[in-house]
């Protein structure tokens, strides 16, 4: 059958079920003119039906097989055996945003259950529940590493094996990056489309097909994207440029009816008008029962001691929403417990990238020089490789590339010839990837590794020569004075610090973050045989605490705020923390004033080091009469089974409907002391998420108070089979409220 559109309302009769050679023939009184736009319709469906084959079997063939991480890097495996669902939010606004990535994510990662609206893959262009407008474009955003490629090819896959989105009839998926390569040429969209895919030239019309355009990776466009100045296309055979074809695609004045699927970074999202924008999505990467459930299928048997650590680490367990960053941590740790280090797992992520990067000379030793994990893994070659990559990484952060050009090689002293030793060497550091006509592209395989090489180039540089890079200055002091604390070295790191402080978007806050995790001695001593040893003492590394102290006390944003503890911490200042944490416990006892005299009603401290004396403040408060809290969010507070006993006499006494203590250290115990009050006739409790065991006591409290709790959630829990017939007979029990078991 061939899809018919606008014609269909021209027939008289009326075709019903569209047009088909049978109908067709039996449509006398059709006039002739039609006629001959129904032969050339008929014609192009049928054409249509090939390409679609063609193009199956294609996407079949690409999309099939993924490499974690990074291509060409391992063994490949089966998308649809390895895909782990995404959380993937509606809605947001299509505007830049102005924060540093990792800010974004630990943002976003605060942000209370149930404020967002979730939506699948399968949803992408079905758009909001309250309005009944097509979704014409949908920009998906979502920072470096986060899976936005590997959601596209899904997709792809999905429909190239007739399991999801077969409204679409021809699917035509982009790179930017493949599109950056054609900036000089001109094409019609028809030839663009013929370039690209194989099979397109026997289609002479897409004006009736439904078409769903992907173009992935926005903020890697290189082409200029003018709204405003570029001209009007309407017909799909009128040559032009490439960018202003992609401009009159987006617009909708070629094929209008077209479906266009873009995804970029959140800080290039305002290259596109919001004007052209049907609905926005964003791209969250995993929650934090999918983080646990990646590394308890990566490492089985050392899974609870991997999460436990990350649980530990704020900067690791936030960075872990990336899958990409899962995957590194997870070479990381895998290499750390194989050598037995097990005292040494980092902590920051200026330990863990310092791992990360040794680990991969060692690989390059092993499989290309065929040493074995004793021999010195830092030879001249290698540091040369590391040094080039890191002046290559700095030199593009301050343009704000993400992806070079061989021209960038060349203007960093590297051999474009020899790009491909280079790639192949760190493959999972750096990455090249083919494009048309051999052309290649390269680029870091997540931001996060560029900015610590190229905090690694510009540490280094000053400690070889006095230069500071930030500013471009040579001391006139000697190397020996650069080696002491002199005034010299303490103006440098001030002068990291004042730059991130400037930036308008943050884009140097893991880079500070890095550069002091390197002025560490202890993590110098890591790259022994890479780095040369400074030899200060701690006063350095105080006096830049206090400087950072100082800024914290002046008027500087929540989000650069932020970013200068997170640097304090990799100092391994500590003071500081201890001033918030005493805050906390004050700000629990005024919150509990507060709660005994409001009318709020959620409250979510989710993230928060409140542990048990902060709680036990809080429940004086919530305990009140007056009192009308009905959500209490505490996941990753630093609770333990200790706390459970002041949230039980609350759960008999206070208007509670929903209990959050995921991610904490509860154990088995806890539990057992929070069933107390769920025994309470007066417990209104609805909704209990945990992470522990304890389902004989949940069992009898849950039959105790059968009324209330209709949401119980376990997930990722190891109840055994025991608990499990528990909870499940509990639920077939008539007077049984419970209606939801995860």
């Amino acid at each position: 059958m061939v899809p018919w559109g606008p014609l269909r309302r021209e027939l008289s009769p009326p075709l019903k079920g569209g047009v088909t050679a049978a109908n067709f023939q039996s449509c006398e009184k059709t006039p002739s003119s039609l006629r001959l736009r129904l032969c050339l319709c008929l014609h192009s469906g049928r054409c249509s039906g090939v390409l679609q084959r063609k193009l199956k079997r294609e996407l079949q063939q690409k999309c099939r097989c993924v490499f974690e991480g990074v291509a060409k890097a391992g063994s490949p495996a089966l998308l649809q055996q390895i895909y782990t669902e995404l959380y993937i939010t509606e809605g947001g606004a299509s505007e830049v945003n102005q924060e540093h990535e990792v800010r974004h994510m630990e943002t976003a990662s605060r942000k209370p259950g149930g404020a967002e609206t979730a939506i699948t893959c399968e949803d992408m262009f079905k758009g909001p529940a309250d309005t009944e407008a097509p979704v014409r474009t949908v920009l998906t955003k979502g920072v470096a590493g986060i899976g936005k490629t590997l959601l596209t090819q899904k997709f792809s896959l999905d429909w190239a094996e007739d399991k999801a989105h077969q409204d679409v009839q021809l699917l035509f998926p982009f790179t930017f990056r493949a599109l950056n390569v054609l900036k000089d040429r001109s094409f019609s969209l028809v030839q663009l489309l013929h370039h690209f895919f194989r099979g397109t030239e026997e289609v002479s019309s897409f004006e009736e097909l439904q078409l769903l355009f992907i173009f992935d990776g926005l903020d890697e466009c290189r082409l200029p994207l003018d709204f405003t100045q570029t001209k009007a296309l309407t017909e799909p055979t009128e040559s032009a440029s490439v960018e202003e074809l992609l401009v009159n695609l987006i617009r909708g004045s070629l094929l209008p009816s077209a479906r266009l699927w873009i995804t970029t970074r959140p800080a290039a999202a305002n290259q596109i008008p919001a004007e052209c924008v049907s609905m926005v999505t964003e791209v969250r990467g995993f929650s934090d029962p999918q983080k646990e459930q990646y590394f308890r299928n990566r490492f089985r048997d050392e899974a609870h001691t991997i999460i436990s650590h990350i649980k530990t680490s704020r900067s690791l367990h936030i960075m872990c929403f990336m899958p990409v960053f899962c995957w590194i941590l997870s070479t990381v740790l895998e290499h750390v417990l194989k050598t037995r280090e097990r005292a040494e797992l980092p902590k920051t992520l200026t330990q863990m990238y310092i791992h990360f990067l040794v680990v991969q000379a060692k690989v390059k030793n092993i499989k290309y020089g065929g040493g074995s994990e004793t021999d010195p893994h830092w030879s001249p070659k290698t540091r040369e490789m590391v040094q080039s990559l890191g002046k290559l990484a700095f030199e593009q952060l301050q343009k704000g590339n993400l992806i070079f050009y061989e021209s960038d090689l060349s203007e960093c002293g590297l051999d474009a010839a020899a790009a491909s030793v280079y790639s192949g060497v760190f493959t999972q550091v750096f990455r090249e990837e083919p494009g048309l006509y051999q052309d290649k592209v390269y680029c870091f395989i997540h931001l996060s590794v560029h900015e610590f090489l190229a905090a690694l180039h510009v540490h280094q540089t000053f400690v070889d020569t006095g230069i500071n890079r930030l500013v471009e200055e040579k001391s006139k002091s000697s190397r020996f004075l650069i080696f002491c604390n002199s005034p010299l070295v303490h103006e440098f790191y001030q002068t990291a610090v004042d730059q991130a402080l400037q930036s308008p978007n943050g884009h140097l806050d893991l880079f500070l973050r890095f550069l002091l995790g390197l002025s560490l001695p202890t993590n110098q001593s890591l790259l022994q045989g890479l780095l040369t040893q400074t030899g200060s003492s701690s006063q350095t590394n105080q006096e830049t605490a206090e400087y950072i102290k100082q800024k914290l006390s002046e008027e500087v944003s929540a989000e650069r705020s932020i970013n200068l503890l997170h640097c304090l911490n990799e100092l391994n200042d500590g003071s500081l923390v201890e001033q918030v944490q005493q805050y906390l416990k004050s700000s629990c006892e005024a919150l509990s004033s507060v709660l005994s005299s409001s009318s709020l009603t959620v409250l979510d401290l989710s993230n928060n080091d409140v542990r048990d004396s902060g709680l036990k403040m809080l429940s004086v408060g919530l305990k009140s009469p007056h009192c009308k809290l009905e959500q209490l969010r505490l996941s990753s507070c630093n609770l333990s089974e200790s706390s459970c006993e002041a949230l039980s006499s609350v759960l008999s006494s206070s208007s509670l409907t929903v209990l959050d203590l995921s991610n904490n250290d509860l154990k088995d115990s806890g539990l057992k002391m929070l069933s107390v009050g769920l025994k309470s006739p007066h417990c209104k409790l609805e909704q209990l998420r945990s992470e522990e065991e304890g389902c004989a006591a949940l069992a009898s409290a849950l039959r105790s108070n059968p009324s209330h709790l209709t949401d119980l959630d376990l997930s990722f829990n190891h109840p055994g089979d025991t608990g499990v017939k528990l909870l499940t007979a509990l639920q077939e029990e008539p007077h049984c409220s419970l209606s939801t078991l995860r």
